[in-house]
């Protein structure tokens, strides 16, 4: 009895890993049917909502619908400065090829799941049995990434990627460097306004506070100035991204209308051109639009009332 104690040997801490792992594993091989099965039933539905709205947007005035965004930029760009930060990064790293890419991806992943749907039906040995529903989660695993890897186009997936990542990297720079200049003109106000508190303001709270509590007047006015400083930077943010939003939305707005007039044949007595760069009439207007668009957010203080609130909700998430 003792000797076959002696020769058990003592779990360490590779062995208890391992049985983690093994554990772990069995786990995410009953897991792996069931979520295969859902993305295979879920994915073509969502597909099709995207299909749908990409053929509905097509068939819409590609113009008015450019106005109209130019609109909403114009009086509401300030409210959500980085939406807009976020919309001009993509676009100028590469929007086109943004949507392109996404297109991809989803016509790759619809050819996975029709051929993953074609495998589920395969019965090779015959016996009225799908094979994929007689072998265990691993053996399904390695059945599914054959599929994937048979069936997927390596360089369209690749190039798609890539272009995301790109695009992905210009927004995450562009609002990183956007809102450190934030944060260091905040600072920079900060460390002028603390000088004069603490000449004047500390003193007084320091009469009138109990000498125990004395050492939390310049902690208290310390974070005061902060926030002070970091509302007023971001106010003087929010007036940049409204003033920026508003030149830009106007002039998409009324070289939009320009084009959707010409298309409807609208010359107004030959006073509209083809193209916007022979005439000086959409800058006018553009910056007409522009100075009422912005004059409308400072009187309404960068937010956005009812209705527009309601109408605007998509917006206002994607902002958050």
């Amino acid at each position: 009895m003792s000797s076959a104690k002696e020769n058990e040997r003592p779990t360490t801490p590779t062995d208890d890993l391992k049985m983690k792992l093994t554990a772990a594993s069995a786990v995410v091989s009953k897991a792996v049917a069931p979520a295969i099965a859902f993305v295979s039933l879920v994915f073509p539905y969502i597909v099709q909502f995207f299909q749908v709205a990409s053929n509905t947007y097509s068939k819409l005035p590609t113009n008015a619908i450019s106005a109209l965004v130019g609109l909403i930029f114009c009086f509401f760009g300030g409210v959500y400065p980085t939406l807009f930060a976020a919309i001009q990064a993509a676009k100028h790293s590469g929007g086109e090829k943004l949507i392109a890419s996404i297109k991809d991806l989803t016509n790759e992943v619809t050819v996975i799941l029709e051929a993953s749907k074609k495998d589920d039906e395969i019965d090779a040995d015959g016996d009225g049995i799908a094979d994929v529903k007689q072998i265990d989660g691993k053996a399904l695993i390695m059945r599914k990434t054959g599929v994937v890897l048979e069936k997927c186009n390596p360089d369209k997936i690749n190039t798609a990627v890539g272009y995301i990542y790109v695009t992905w990297m210009a927004v995450v720079v562009t609002l990183k460097v956007e809102f450190a200049r934030t944060i260091a003109l905040a600072l920079s106000i900060s460390s002028s306004l603390r000088a004069p508190s603490r000449s004047y303001i500390e003193p007084t709270l320091a009469a009138i506070i109990p000498a125990q509590y004395n050492k939390w007047v310049p902690v208290i006015l310390d974070w005061t100035c902060k926030s002070i400083a970091m509302s007023i930077a971001w106010y003087i943010q929010t007036i940049i991204s409204a003033f920026t939003s508003a030149t830009y939305g106007g002039l998409k707005f009324s070289r939009s209308l320009l084009k959707f007039c010409n298309q409807q044949g609208w010359t107004f007595g030959g006073m509209l051109p083809k193209d916007h760069r022979d005439t000086s009439i959409d800058e006018i207007f553009g910056w007409m639009m522009a100075a009422l668009g912005f004059y409308f957010q400072y009187k309404l203080g960068f937010d956005v009332p009812f209705p527009f609130n309601i109408v605007l909700w998509p917006l206002e998430t994607a902002e958050w």
